[in-house]
């Protein structure tokens, strides 16, 4: 008997022009020149200025039974781990689930409030997943961000389902969903139109269910 196993699904925010986040990005800007003034700038507004007109999406991004990330999107901190840095989040971060970060420096694991413990992974994307399957179980692995660990998942066929959170303006450069990534066949499931974004949800077509 085959063993079931979850989704690997994938939330992001992007520009019309398909950039995550701007240039420039700082401790106290994570998402760089994003469109706006301050730590959310406008890119990612429509999480916090108009939740409950987006509640359904936002909630969603965080169901998964086990996320992956990029060490860019955990935090500033490159090379070494010479300061301890828990990520952006502060002390209980939204996950309530483990999260295995993509690293090239060795960290042991983090522990967090609220169920959430940081796994540093320097083996790759492939035994990152395969340590989110087993701390999933039957249940999905999010790949969570940022774009570039995105596209090294979407190149290698890993991604069952995209969903892209499209916000209304462009940024012209930073980094951008898709770079890299060979042409994808997508199966449009869902779209919504919101006051500050669209929501759209495609199923991957290309060589995910050849890779399993």
């Amino acid at each position: 008997m085959t063993e079931r196993l979850g989704r690997v699904i994938c939330d992001i925010t992007v520009s019309v022009d398909g950039y995550s986040a701007g240039l420039h990005q700082t401790e106290e800007r994570p998402f760089g020149d994003d469109g706006g003034d301050g730590s959310g700038g406008r890119l990612h507004s429509w999480m916090f200025d108009t939740p409950d007109e987006n509640r359904a999406e936002v909630d969603q991004m965080t169901t998964a039974n086990a996320f992956i990330m990029g060490r860019n999107m955990f935090g500033p901190v490159r090379g070494e781990w010479d300061r301890q840095w828990n990520g952006w989040w502060g002390e209980d971060p939204p996950f309530h689930a483990p999260v295995f970060v993509l690293t090239h420096h060795a960290r042991g694991p983090q522990p967090m409030d609220g169920g959430t413990t940081f796994y540093f992974v320097t083996e790759g994307i492939e035994s990152a997943l395969a340590q989110a399957r087993a701390a999933a179980g039957d249940g999905d692995v999010a790949i969570a961000g940022g774009a570039t660990t995105v596209n090294q998942y979407l190149a290698a066929g890993l991604i069952d389902e995209l969903r892209l959170h499209i916000v209304p303006l462009t940024l012209g450069a930073g980094t951008r969903l898709f770079e890299g990534v060979p042409p994808l066949d997508l199966e449009q499931v869902k779209s919504r139109a919101t006051t500050s974004v669209t929501h759209l949800t495609y199923r991957v077509l290309s060589s995910a269910q050849v890779r399993r």
